[in-house]
């Protein structure tokens, strides 16, 4: 989950916008709980995966 769509019920503002400190302190929380593939796009998962695909491929017709 990212803070782009969550809103502070302190402030009535985006918590990426960081307005309270209560919004800067679930900002950090959440950046913190995300792991490295949390920064990859949807569209960027399944080019890797297809880019993975594509390898397994050619390596199952070389060895053929």
């Amino acid at each position: 989950m990212t803070c782009d769509h969550l809103v502070c019920a302190n402030c009535n503002g985006r918590v990426s916008d960081g307005r309270c400190p209560v919004c800067r302190a679930n900002r950090a929380r959440l950046q913190e709980q995300q792991g490295p593939l949390a920064t990859l796009s949807p569209a960027m998962l399944l080019a890797v995966l297809a880019g993975l695909l594509a390898v397994a491929l050619i390596c199952r017709q070389a060895l053929a």
